[in-house]
């Protein structure tokens, strides 16, 4: 969309039009605004990239939250912008669906990944701060993608994902808008590798990424923008091999070269035969093009890959697949996994000393020196009757995001408090575990807390206490824990 919005060479005045000729600041850039000052260059790109062989277009919003539009002063018009530009979509799609009934064309509602990240602080200076919390990027994802629906979209498309812990938030909202909908739509997840080093910004690689977002049934995985496709090549291999849904990649065309007509060196011609290779190997599902991709390379990706076997899923063991910055798979044979409680407030003086006298600093050392010791899992524990504990586990977890050497492994959630195991949640990009749930207080709570606990996107200790007790015989214990078991697997759909 973009690459196509800059061959019009629209200027300051095509963006404001007549509503906005006196807003405050400059709008040039804004291309979500055309939605509304320019709907027929916006209606007339997406007829272009159907006409081009198009199954899936996506809707005109990547930076249509609320939180992306404070740039500009417009956080008020996100709802407006979000149904505006579903609807311009949605009319290109039923347009060619009308002068072609054979076809079928998709809108894809596009959430974008704002233009802050939850995982890392932009101050130097304080590592723990976070210009934007979770609860926030929930909040302003539900209403983009509720806006999304009413404006028609077909699915619902989480895109160009630098930090998983913004992606997990709008995948929590996403399930949050189908619980109030009463209605589901497929949702589909993309995310970027930002370099060579084969991570994303925020530090995950391919494997821990998929981890941390395979909590919610998705119709595809993929990778996109950043990387042209000799770049992306590897990453698209690997997540082919370990996703069991369908997997999608749309890379730029090439590395930016701002000389170029479209900003990118890849044509058409050469473009093309990279993803056909991809295909024919047996990679995608899904494949289509991200920035200085034009209708002409769309035109030229669908002639080439049209005699292509779609790619078959992937078999997944289900093994417990956890992930910090790298992923952790506890296979049948793996040897015993150590789990790190020193930085446990109940279990440790010398760390509840430390947190107490306000020495985070020094208390980062501790759970910097079990994983150098072989802790493969951090247990984190604040609960002390002296301690702010939602405030301690917040601070600590997003000190540990900070610190690649302690972060790259899956953290343990622990306390008995819900309270301080959800703010707990929301401070980590990975798939952790929450240490625990119990039938202490009855099957609804119980069932309430692990729903929460598996669309926050973790795995869950499940203590063998129910109504009655704590289990004191080995008889109990396994009635206890099948019981649990049964309502998890059964009831709330953890694998």
């Amino acid at each position: 969309m973009g690459t196509m919005i800059q061959q019009h060479k629209l200027e300051e005045t095509d963006y404001r039009g007549q509503r906005f000729a006196d807003w405050p600041s400059d709008l040039k850039g804004n291309n979500d605004l055309l939605g509304i000052t320019r709907p027929d260059v916006i209606q007339s790109i997406h007829r272009d990239y159907f006409e081009a062989g198009s199954d899936i277009i996506e809707t005109n919003t990547f930076n249509s939250t609320s939180i992306a539009l404070a740039d500009y002063g417009m956080e008020s018009l996100a709802h407006e912008l979000n149904v505006a530009n579903a609807r311009l979509a949605r009319a290109a799609a039923d347009e060619v669906m009308a002068d072609d009934p054979a076809r079928r064309c998709f809108v894809a509602g596009a959430l974008g990944p704002t233009n802050r990240t939850a995982s890392i602080s932009p101050d130097v200076n304080n590592p723990a701060f976070r210009a934007v919390t979770y609860d926030q990027l929930v909040e302003a994802y539900f209403q983009q993608a509720r806006s999304l629906v009413e404006g028609g979209a077909d699915v619902l498309l989480v895109e160009t994902v630098f930090d998983s812990l913004n992606s997990r938030a709008a995948l929590f909202a996403l399930e949050s808008l189908f619980d109030s909908l009463d209605q589901r739509l497929p949702v589909m997840l993309s995310f970027t590798i930002t370099d060579q080093s084969g991570r994303t910004l925020s530090g995950q690689t391919v494997e821990a990424y998929w981890n941390s977002a395979s909590n919610i049934d998705l119709l595809s995985v993929g990778i996109n923008c950043a990387l042209g496709p000799a770049e992306m090549r590897p990453y698209i291999d690997e997540l082919s091999r370990i996703a069991p849904v369908n997997v999608s990649s749309y890379p730029n065309a090439g590395l930016p070269n701002p000389l170029l007509p479209t900003g990118f060196p890849e044509t058409p011609e050469s473009l093309a035969p990279q993803l056909r290779e991809w295909a024919a190997n047996g990679w995608l599902n899904i494949v289509g093009g991200c920035c200085g991709t034009t209708p002409g390379h769309i035109r030229e990706i669908v002639r080439v890959v049209a005699d292509c076997e779609p790619r078959r899923l992937a078999k997944q063991e289900p093994w417990l697949r956890l992930s910090g910055m790298e992923a952790l798979t506890v296979r049948p044979d793996s040897n015993f996994v150590n789990v790190g409680e020193r930085t446990n407030v109940t279990g440790s003086p010398r760390f509840a000393k430390l947190i107490k006298n306000d020495q985070y600093e020094e208390a980062l050392a501790v759970a910097r020196q079990q994983v150098e010791n072989g802790a493969q899992i951090i247990d984190v524990n604040m609960d002390e009757s002296m301690l702010d504990s939602e405030a301690a586990m917040t601070r600590f977890l997003n000190l540990i995001a900070s610190e690649p050497d302690i972060s790259r492994v899956p953290i343990m959630i622990d306390s008995s408090k819900w309270s301080v195991i959800e703010a707990g949640l929301k401070c980590i990009q990975g798939k952790g575990i929450v240490n625990s749930i119990s039938l202490k207080e009855g099957e609804e709570q119980f069932l309430e807390q692990a729903r929460l606990i598996r669309r926050y996107g973790a795995a869950v200790v499940v203590m063998a206490f129910d109504e009655t007790g704590q289990a004191d015989t080995t008889d109990r214990r396994v009635e206890i824990c099948t019981r649990s078991y049964k309502l998890l697997t059964e009831k709330v759909g953890f694998p």
